[in-house]
């Protein structure tokens, strides 16, 4: 990531023609929002002092506390390297303030960048690559989403099977023209499932890069005449959407993760921090998957993990170390899905692996057999624990969870919880086609 001042990015708009700069920001929620303003206002959003309505946007404030200002990071300056007919556009991806220049505690990005700042008291740098996987589907004559494909293509397929390949080709394009190192780029299980791998880097360059991804993913899917979908599980009987989160500790230029001497090459830290992740995970579940849609992947059988379990090279436990060493040595967080906000998934994923290293918690031993086959009775004889099996479930976890209180603090955990309130109240008055279908010609 580049090192920008004022002058650079004052400079680089006049040189490229850059009309309007887009000031992002992302809600409680996850959902990427934003305040456009012209070039000639792009001096006075530099110097902090461009304010919006807190009280319009969820998880934020009351309509009487409701002015925000948003303070730029200069270096999240990127041109899009599409035109509009206008010239061009730019964005920057901005922190959230209070009007007495105090970071709003409500501002997600703020809660991971504090986390990141007890890391590197630690001495550690936490350094993350995730694994994002969406579906292309058809839009209707109107141009609204639809669940329906045509291809049937499968794992690692080509074109013509893959019909979406020319789609994920120019996302990547696009992607690397905005500056992301893309490593891969491939066909998913499913029909219409797809996913693109960028390289890893610090936690925070990395969650507004899982922002940024998300809307070129959706925008240039919609210049195909498809729309990107993000959600877990949109289709019944084939395998969801995750976002893998593959994650070292770094210190004085080394992953510490690596042992050459420890059991299986994994050092002492890494192994707390893997025991960490276990301990907490059916308590963050409701921020790594943080939709009623989002259980409905988390099932046997589609390579989702049900149970908090570690592995080498078995994919069906929540946490997997593949086999790299070296530099390559990493956990991999197969649990949370793309509905969850990067900056609170990863937050809470750090605080948990770093007390696992203060409390020097050891991990349960590794499961290598076929979790989907074992009974609830196997599991529960040998100590497995099961992830939260729906919202609900997980919801009541997570209120009781003292450790989510204090890593997300107490306004983000109220309006959370209270979110999650009302959106299973709204499902459980919905009356859904399952059950016309399942009841109305038997009762």
């Amino acid at each position: 990531m580049s090192h920008n001042t004022k002058q650079d990015i004052m400079r680089l708009v006049e040189e490229n023609d850059v009309q309007f700069i887009r000031l992002q920001f992302t809600d409680v929620f996850g959902t990427l929002k934003n305040v456009a303003i012209t070039a000639r206002q792009l001096e006075k959003a530099l110097d902090n002092k461009v304010m919006f309505d807190g009280s319009s946007i969820d998880g934020f404030v009351r309509i009487d506390e409701s002015d925000m200002y948003l303070y730029p990071c200069l270096d999240s300056f990127t041109i899009f390297p599409w035109r509009s007919s206008n010239g061009n556009v730019a964005r920057l991806i901005c922190d959230v303030y209070r009007p007495d220049g105090v970071p709003f505690e409500g501002d997600c990005r703020g809660v991971l960048k504090k986390v990141l700042r007890k890391a590197a008291k630690m001495g550690y740098n936490f350094v993350v690559g995730p694994e994002c996987e969406f579906f292309l589907f058809h839009t209707d004559e109107e141009g609204r989403p639809t669940t329906i494909t045509h291809e049937k293509a499968g794992y690692f397929d080509v074109a013509p099977l893959d019909l979406g390949e020319n789609a994920r080709r120019d996302i990547v394009l696009t992607l690397e023209d905005m500056g992301f190192e893309i490593e891969a780029s491939h066909h998913e299980v499913a029909p219409a499932q797809h996913e693109i791998d960028f390289k890893y880097s610090n936690a925070l360059h990395t969650a507004d890069n899982i922002m940024t991804f998300k809307f070129v993913v959706k925008s240039i899917a919609k210049r195909h005449g498809l729309y990107a979908s993000f959600m877990p599980k949109p289709l019944s009987n084939v395998d969801g959407s995750g976002m893998h989160i593959n994650m070292s500790l770094w210190k004085n230029g080394e992953n510490i993760f690596y042992d050459k001497k420890g059991f299986l090459q994994i050092s002492d830290e890494g192994y707390h921090f893997l025991a960490g992740l276990m301990k907490y995970a059916p308590e963050m579940a409701l921020i790594t998957n943080p939709i009623i849609n989002s259980y409905k992947r988390l099932v046997p059988g589609y390579e989702a993990p049900i149970d908090v379990t570690w592995s080498t090279g078995n994919r069906s436990p929540l946490i997997r170390i593949p086999t790299t060493r070296g530099i390559g040595t990493r956990i991999e967080f197969r649990g949370p899905d793309a509905a969850a906000n990067p900056y609170l998934a990863l937050a809470v994923c750090l605080e948990a692996g770093l007390r696992g290293i203060e409390e020097k918690l050891e991990p349960a031993p590794h499961i290598e057999g076929n979790l989907y086959t074992m009974s609830r009775e196997e599991k529960d004889a040998i100590g497995i624990k099961p992830l939260p099996r729906d919202m609900r479930e997980s919801l009541h976890v997570f209120r009781k969870s003292e450790f989510m209180k204090e890593v997300l603090g107490e306004h983000i955990f109220k309006k959370y919880v209270n979110a999650k309130k009302e959106e299973l109240n709204s499902y459980q008055s919905q009356v859904t086609d399952w059950e016309i279908n399942e009841y109305l010609y038997k009762i």
